[in-house]
């Protein structure tokens, strides 16, 4: 793992978790130290690398002062609009340090609740460092409510019970996991490095040492063949585990990844959109014994009210799913297409006679029919990922 010497300023990766849209973002590491997951775009072609921990320290600090100067800019009683926090950037000021002045902005514009370590598993730092970053976090932002970082379980189950417990001491509090599956043969096939057992051991480690996880799972993720499997094998870890959230991803291929070219070529049968839904109506209904929020919180999923805590909500989050199975084939392209161009918001807005006629008309427009409504929405979708 490299680690780099020279400081080249205040730095952020590219991405975070919707949940953490108000979060400030503190980068640890540079992309991910795995990086072989088939269905995965994000950091390909990279180089994984560790960052000095005196370098994170400074982003905090620069973060900080420029936190404080557009603090009491504002609290000395003239207006105070996005665009004047440029006047508080020193002159000469280079890219890095408009990106620590507009993190600053935006952080305050969220009430400073919140901050999430960057990039993609920032747990696999040594303990005492991620330690020494997280207590100055909470020195230099003490109002902060919640600490997070991604993590992946082959990490995690390797980092001891104390350590963990250290590190939630210091203000770690949510951990981020991509389970993608709990089936060991549909993790094998899209590499992602862990079998479930580990996932198991990794989410209850999580969850012994105090902290609040977030487990995300992606229904299509097995194909055709291994449907069935990737949503009993993923509840059943799930229910070993009870992690706080469940976060649901549904399977989506972006270009230029290894399962989108296994597509292409004939050797993965994705599923379409009545498919996924029945394997994420078996995936719900297996869910037992846990008291975990489920949340379909991302723009690739059909159903956003899939959203509730499990046992009371259980009804609730699956009943879309069902009433949606239920429909003709046509009232199912209309809906998804519907969702798909933002015609539909929810699945009860098919019963709004205007939306309705919204989405049909899109159905017109981009020549969907029930036969080929898969192939027109994948082509939609590439504008999302």
């Amino acid at each position: 793992m490299k680690v780099e010497e020279t400081y080249n300023g205040f730095e952020q990766g590219p991405i975070r978790p919707p949940s953490e849209a108000e979060s400030l973002l503190i980068r640890i590491t540079r992309n991910c130290p795995w990086n072989f997951c088939t269905f995965c775009p994000v950091y390909k072609d990279q180089q994984f690398s560790l960052r000095p921990v005196d370098h994170v320290l400074k982003d905090i600090d620069t973060v900080h002062a420029y936190v404080r100067a557009i603090t009491e800019a504002r609290e000395s009683g003239r207006k105070f609009s996005r665009r004047d926090i440029y006047s508080l950037a020193p002159s000469g000021s280079n890219e890095e340090d408009l990106h620590a002045l507009h993190a600053a902005y935006q952080f305050i514009a969220g009430g400073m609740k919140s901050i999430f370590l960057q990039d993609g598993n920032s747990l696999i730092i040594k303990p005492e460092n991620l330690i020494r970053i997280l207590r100055h976090l909470k020195h230099t932002f003490p109002m902060v409510e919640r600490i997070t970082s991604y993590a992946r379980s082959h990490t995690i189950a390797k980092i001891s019970d104390e350590h963990l417990g250290l590190m939630a001491d210091a203000g770690l509090n949510r951990i981020h996991i991509g389970m993608e599956s709990g089936s060991d043969t549909v993790l094998k096939q899209v590499k992602k490095g862990v079998d479930k057992a580990t996932h198991i051991v990794a989410g209850q480690k999580v969850k012994r040492a105090g902290m609040e996880l977030s487990e995300y799972y992606m229904p299509g993720l097995g194909g055709k063949a291994l449907s069935r499997e990737n949503a009993l094998e993923t509840a059943d870890a799930l229910n070993q585990i009870n992690p706080d959230f469940i976060r649901l991803r549904t399977l989506a291929l972006p270009r230029n990844t290894p399962l989108t070219e296994q597509f292409n070529a004939g050797k993965f049968d994705k599923m379409g959109e009545v498919a996924t839904s029945e394997e994420l109506l078996l995936f719900l209904e297996s869910l037992e014994g846990i008291t975990s929020t489920v949340r379909s919180d991302h723009m690739l999923n059909l159903f956003p009210e899939v959203d509730g805590t499990l046992p009371d909500d259980k009804e609730k989050i699956i009943q879309p799913v069902k009433d949606f199975l239920t429909l003709s084939p046509e009232d199912q392209m209309i809906f998804c297409i519907g969702r798909r161009t933002h015609r539909i918001s929810r699945f009860s807005d098919l019963q709004n006679e205007i939306q309705r006629d919204y989405a049909l008309q899109m159905c017109s427009e981009l020549g969907a029919t029930v036969e080929n409504m898969d192939n027109v929405i994948e082509a939609l979708m590439q504008r999302f990922i």
